[in-house]
């Protein structure tokens, strides 16, 4: 094929898409209005890996609460990762804030319209940046998101698992090709939304869909053959003991994350690795001693990689001397039923709040109608970043041998979480 004869091709998707664009994509959704350079990067990061109808509620709080990147910069980490809290993937949090403070610093809180700075930012990878700018700025940048590259690699069948390599790099040369002159938002925006709501992972609507006469995949009829899915591997198992630890006044020992890692940068009830000693950690860590009370029912938090397995192991504090958890900002004693919960992972909060249901949980953010039960920049067929299940293999009665009653906070220490 002819250069002239590609680009024509390239000019003629675009045309075709645009069309059915304005009659059919997504033009009511909370960061097109007004469409400003903050709201458009808040909005792509949010909806990575994460569908619309989930970032919605975020996004209008986030707004609220940080309108600009100087007040997103300006925040306490705390504040984000709780209003945050729920949605998952909490890199992104983490990654959001500094990113925040990067441009406040070095770019005078304006979000720089070159795709190398942009792609600097943290948490921001190539095809986010392109999106940002090409929506924020109508930049010519080209995208390759998980909806994109299922709608491209149908239409030109190009076969493999866009995570290899050299996949990617064919799905790179199409998407750029596409590419119109003119209307790079809209573009952007239409690509993903035929992804979203046409051409999905599973049953596509290729009778509504306005590039299907030429769409390879569809005319051999292979649509469910591409892209190729990953490689499945045997998703392990791990295990560790969730310590509820009361003092007593009633309040539980809580210690913050670290930066990297599982729920890093977010609170929560101290956890023993499987095989780690709990009285060597909480000796060294918080310079406290314990009596183990009762072992709790497990539960099951299922990450991409690996599945945990959480076997929370309730105690009481018999030993603090007064320089314990004195002075040490990562962490401290949480009253339920008075103090506000604050950014916790979505299983430890979900077994706090059944154990104490007077606790003053963070208000969820309500689920505003969507315009379209699908997603914007980031593939719908990824799945949650977690859940949350009971684990089959563990049983309500199991608990040590030095289970007794004892008054607590919520009227008993024994009682079933």
């Amino acid at each position: 094929m002819s250069e002239a004869t590609t680009q024509a091709a390239g000019e003629d998707f675009a045309s075709r898409l645009l069309t059915w664009f304005d009659s059919h994509g997504r033009h009511g959704l909370p960061w097109q209005s007004p469409r400003t350079a903050y709201r458009v990067w808040l909005s792509e990061v949010m909806l990575q890996q994460t569908q619309v109808a989930t970032v919605i509620p975020y996004f209008q709080r986030f707004i609220a609460r940080f309108p600009d990147f100087n007040a997103l910069a300006a925040a306490d980490i705390d504040e984000v990762l709780a209003l945050w809290a729920g949605l998952g993937y909490y890199a992104r949090a983490r990654n959001l804030h500094a990113a925040a403070k990067q441009v406040a610093s070095l770019h005078r809180g304006e979000l720089p319209d070159d795709l190398e700075a942009a792609q600097a930012l943290p948490g921001v990878g190539r095809s986010t940046a392109a999106a940002i700018l090409a929506q924020a700025y109508g930049s010519r940048h080209a995208i390759l998101d998980g909806n994109v590259k299922r709608v491209l690699a149908r239409h030109a069948a190009i076969s493999g698992w866009p995570g290899e390599p050299k996949v990617a790099a064919r799905l790179w040369l199409v998407s750029e090709r596409f590419l119109p002159q003119t209307r790079l938002a809209d573009y952007t925006q239409a690509i993903m939304d035929l992804g979203a709501t046409l051409c999905t992972a599973r049953a596509p609507a290729c009778t509504r869909c306005p590039v299907a006469a030429d769409c390879a995949a569809r005319l051999a009829d292979r649509t469910e053959d591409f892209p190729s899915s990953k490689p499945a591997k045997a998703r392990p198992l791990r295990r560790a003991t969730l310590l509820l630890i009361e003092n007593e006044q009633g309040a539980v020992l809580i210690e913050r994350r670290p930066p990297t890692g599982i729920w890093g940068g977010l609170w929560s009830l101290p956890v023993a690795g499987e095989g780690e000693s709990v009285d060597t950690l909480l000796r060294e860590r918080f310079g406290i001693s314990i009596e183990p009370l009762e072992t709790l029912p497990a539960f099951r938090h299922a990450f991409t990689h690996f599945e945990l397995e959480l076997t929370p192991l309730l105690c009481a504090l018999i030993d603090a001397p007064s320089t314990a958890l004195h002075e040490r900002p990562e962490q401290r004693w949480l009253t339920m039923h008075r103090d506000a919960l604050p950014g916790l992972p979505a299983p430890v909060l979900s077994f706090l709040t059944r154990r104490y249901p007077t606790a003053t949980t963070p208000t969820p953010p309500r689920p505003d109608p969507c315009p379209e039960p699908s997603t914007a920049s980031s593939s719908a067929s990824k799945p949650k970043a977690s859940r949350v299940r009971q684990s089959p293999a563990t049983s309500a009665s199991a608990s040590t041998s030095k289970s007794r009653n004892r008054p607590g906070p919520s009227g008993s220490r024994t009682r079933p979480g």
